[in-house]
C-alpha cells in the first residue's frame, strides 16, 4: 500500500504580510489568495526493512535512519522530519520502516507558499496512513503549529489554510491564532478573465523569507509607524480586491495590485530590489497595469495584471530579463489524499 497526498500552491493577490504575528494579533489581518495548478506532493510507502528513508526528489536529497520515534532536526529535510516527529508524538504507533518521498512544483523560497504547502501535503499523507480524521481548520492549524512552533520557522498563517482549503478565499486573522476562511463565489467568467490576464513570472532567483519576515515582526514590535501603516493599507487592499472580484470590476485589479506593491515596499527592507523594480517598470511599460511580488519578497515569483491582449507584449518583455513565465490555472480543490 502507498499513501499519497497533494496540496496546491497559492498566489497571494492582496493583503500579504498582515497574517504575520504580532500584526494580526494586535490589529487583525486580511488576505485574499487563490490556489493554482502547481502542487506539493507526498507519498509514504511502508517497508519491511527497519529503516526510515526520506527523499525529496525536487531537491535531490535523501537521508536514512534506523527506526526511531523522533528524527533529528538538523537543517536537512526538516519539514519531513518535523511532521513525522509530531505525528508520532501525538498519535503514537508501533515503529515500522517507511519511505517518505516528496516533490514540489516550484523552488523553495519562490513565494508561492512552498514550505507550508509541503508540510500540509506531508501531514495529509500521514493522516491517510494512520486513518486520522481532521477537518480543514484542524489540518491547517496543525500544520502551522508544526512549522512555526515545533520547527521555529518564521512566517505567516495564510499558506497552510490556502493549501488545505483550496480555491479563492478571503481570509481573516486575529489574536489567539483565530482564522476565518471565507470562500468567495466569483462568477466563472470573472475568474476566466482574471486567469487570462494574470501573468506568473519566476525571476529565476529564490530568497530566504525568514529574514524579511523577522524584520517585519521587529518593525511591529518596535512600533515602526511607517511599517505598521503600510500593513494597514495592505489590509485595506485585500478588501478592495474582494469587492473588485465579486463585482467583476476587473479593470480595477491592476490598480489595486499596484497600490499594494507601493505599500509593501514600506513593510521591511529588501522586499524589493533593483532587479525587481526594473522588471516591474518594464512590465508596466509593456501594458501591465499593476503587479506584485509573491510571498515575503526579495525574489521568487511576481505576478502582473495585463488587461485586454497586453499579456503577449508583457511576456515578450519579461522574457528579456532571463526569468521564466510559468503556465498555470486556478484550482478549486485543496488538500487531497488517497491510497493505492
Amino acid at each position: 500500500m502507498i499513501y499519497r497526498s497533494k496540496a496546491p500552491l497559492r498566489i497571494g493577490l492582496a493583503g500579504g504580510g498582515t497574517d504575520v504575528s504580532p500584526y494580526s494579533d494586535l490589529f487583525g489581518g486580511a488576505i485574499l489568495n487563490t490556489t493554482i495548478s502547481l502542487s506539493a506532493y507526498a507519498s509514504i510507502e511502508p517497508l519491511d526493512e527497519k529503516q526510515i528513508i526520506l527523499h525529496a526528489f525536487d531537491r535531490n536529497e535523501e537521508q536514512r535512519f534506523e527506526l526511531t520515534d523522533q528524527l533529528p532536526i538538523d537543517g536537512t529535510l526538516d519539514l519531513l522530519k518535523g511532521v513525522y516527529n509530531r505525528i508520532q508524538k501525538d498519535h503514537p504507533a508501533p515503529l515500522q520502516g517507511f519511505r517518505l518521498s516528496t516533490f514540489v512544483d516550484a523552488p523553495a523560497g519562490s513565494g508561492l507558499g512552498t514550505s507550508s504547502t509541503l508540510v500540509v501535503a506531508i501531514l495529509g499523507a500521514f493522516l491517510e496512513m494512520r486513518k486520522i480524521r481532521m477537518d480543514e481548520y484542524s489540518v491547517a492549524r496543525y500544520a502551522y503549529d508544526i512549522e512555526r512552533n515545533d520547527l521555529k520557522l518564521a512566517g505567516g498563517k495564510q499558506d497552510q489554510y490556502a493549501a488545505t482549503f483550496g480555491g479563492v478565499n478571503f481570509m481573516e486573522f486575529y489574536a489567539g491564532d483565530k482564522v476565518i476562511v471565507n470562500p468567495l463565489r466569483i462568477k466563472p467568467e470573472y475568474l476566466h478573465e482574471l486567469e487570462n490576464n494574470l501573468v506568473l513570472y519566476f525571476t529565476a532567483t529564490s530568497r530566504e523569507s525568514a529574514a524579511i519576515i523577522k524584520e517585519q515582526v521587529k518593525n511591529v514590535n518596535e512600533k515602526n509607524e511607517k511599517s505598521i501603516e503600510a500593513m494597514h493599507h495592505l489590509k485595506d487592499q485585500a478588501r478592495m480586491m474582494k469587492e473588485a472580484l465579486l463585482q467583476g470590476k476587473l479593470d480595477e485589479i491592476g490598480v489595486i495590485l499596484n497600490y499594494g506593491f507601493e505599500q509593501k515596499r514600506n513593510m521591511a527592507a529588501n522586499i524589493s530590489n533593483d532587479t525587481i523594480e526594473n522588471v516591474y517598470m518594464a512590465a508596466k511599460a509593456a501594458g501591465a497595469t499593476g503587479g506584485k511580488i509573491s510571498g515575503a519578497g526579495g525574489g521568487g515569483f511576481m505576478i502582473f495584471y495585463c488587461p485586454g491582449n497586453t499579456r503577449h507584449a508583457v511576456i515578450k518583455t519579461l522574457n528579456t530579463f532571463g526569468g521564466v513565465v510559468r503556465d498555470y490555472s486556478f484550482t478549486g480543490h485543496g488538500l487531497t489524499t488517497w491510497s493505492v
